[in-house]
């Protein structure tokens, strides 16, 4: 039977995967295949939709190893 702690760890654990599949690349794939590196936005910081969804992973991912090791207790 499936306590509130493990069902709790899923559904973090579904929302955070989809975090991270959503997220665009930071790299192009034509890059990644080409060998070619292109620094002119290697330096440029997240803004918007981007700054959302790397401070919602991050979150998602402290809140999935709390939830882990509370688990475990």
């Amino acid at each position: 039977m499936l306590r509130f702690v493990d069902i709790l760890l899923i559904i973090v654990s579904v929302v955070l995967i989809t975090l991270v599949v959503v997220q665009s690349s930071k790299d192009d794939a034509a890059n990644a295949f080409s060998g070619e590196k292109s620094e002119l936005f290697s330096h440029q910081k997240e803004r918007g939709f981007e700054l959302f969804m790397s401070r919602a992973t991050l979150t998602t991912s402290v809140l999935f190893i709390a939830i882990a090791i509370w688990a475990m207790i």
